[in-house]
């Protein structure tokens, strides 16, 4: 078993002597729980390669604690990337740069840039400051399964090789955060996540272009993603996909649930439809029906709107193989 030990100053400070030391970490941000090391320890950093089966060729978001940090793994910061900076540090954005060369290249899979951002969590801003490093941390999860939003989850997920899960409650925003790329004077989104396009948008002054690829530029990259282990069905509102009677259905509904009783397990994302509350219901409501021993999930989509991009891009990667 992994231990859990309750977010506290005395266990947040044992967790960063931890990573000091090269040890795995799993600690609560705004987003979802990350997995950590010190982002300069190559060997800690290829052991979260191993313990998620991550490939290498994915990179890893790097975590700082201070604007002073962000010379340590990053060089030639653009006038637009530090006006967001600006406005969103601490926060959800994470800012894709070109690379310090003294970060290990396995951080960033070879690429010459680094993804890199300063978490709002002020566990997660204690422990890298503690710590005293940047800390490398994708997802506490398998790769390519669901994204934690708090400490159980995390045990359930992973069962080796992490030295200290620090439990802070639930991660309030519950999506990843949005990965943006500036080229060329352009700024893209190549990963939607917990800060809206239209945020971005009023906060730089200019249009946002969505770049989302196949090939793992950023985190998140690939086209099948974010999937539960019961097979997941994306459906329009009120749509019932075609399948065999017998089977054990669930729902995840944006915010009415059906009455007809077809399902045997329904989650609702938000009854208000509030896009926000939805967020932050969306991985835990997909964890509890994964476990409900259900055939098959069908998820509604949500409005494409806000943070509704996000949701409906994890859920279509997450039923991408169907």
């Amino acid at each position: 078993m992994i231990p859990i030990l309750e977010a506290s100053r005395a266990n947040i400070h044992q967790a960063a002597l931890l990573l000091k030391a090269g040890k795995l970490i799993t600690f609560p941000t705004e987003t979802v729980y990350g997995l950590g090391a010190n982002a300069f320890n190559a060997d800690a950093v290829a052991r979260i390669f191993e313990i998620k089966r991550r490939p290498r060729f994915d990179p890893l978001i790097v975590h700082i604690a201070h604007f002073a940090s962000l010379s340590l793994v990053a060089q030639d910061v653009p006038k637009d990337a530090e006006v967001l900076m600006e406005k969103f540090w601490p926060g959800p954005l994470t800012l894709v740069l070109p690379k310090n060369r003294s970060l290990p290249d396995l951080v960033t899979s070879g690429l010459p840039t680094v993804a890199v951002r300063m978490p709002s969590h002020p566990v997660a801003l204690s422990l890298i400051s503690l710590a005293d490093t940047p800390v490398a941390a994708p997802s506490a999860n398998p790769f390519g399964s669901l994204s934690p939003t708090d400490a159980s989850q995390v045990a359930d997920s992973l069962k080796y090789g992490v030295d200290l899960i620090l439990d802070g409650g639930q991660s309030p925003l519950g999506l990843e955060s949005t990965i943006v790329k500036l080229e060329g004077g352009m700024i893209f989104v190549l990963r939607p996540g917990a800060l809206t396009m239209e945020a971005l948008e009023k906060a730089s002054g200019k249009k946002i272009y969505l770049k989302a690829g196949q090939m793992p530029e950023t985190p998140g990259g690939f086209g099948t993603h974010y999937a539960p282990h019961t097979p997941l069905y994306l459906v329009k509102p009120g749509q019932i996909p075609k399948l065999p009677k017998a089977k054990k259905l669930g729902l995840l509904a944006f915010s009415k649930a059906p009455k007809d009783g077809l399902f045997a397990a329904v989650r609702i994302l938000s009854a208000a439809e509030d896009m926000t509350e939805a967020a932050k219901n969306f991985f835990s409501s997909l964890f509890w029906l994964d476990n409900q021993h259900l055939d098959a999930i069908v998820a509604e989509e949500v409005p494409a709107k806000g943070l509704g991009y996000a949701i409906l891009d994890r859920l279509r990667k997450a039923s991408r193989h169907r």
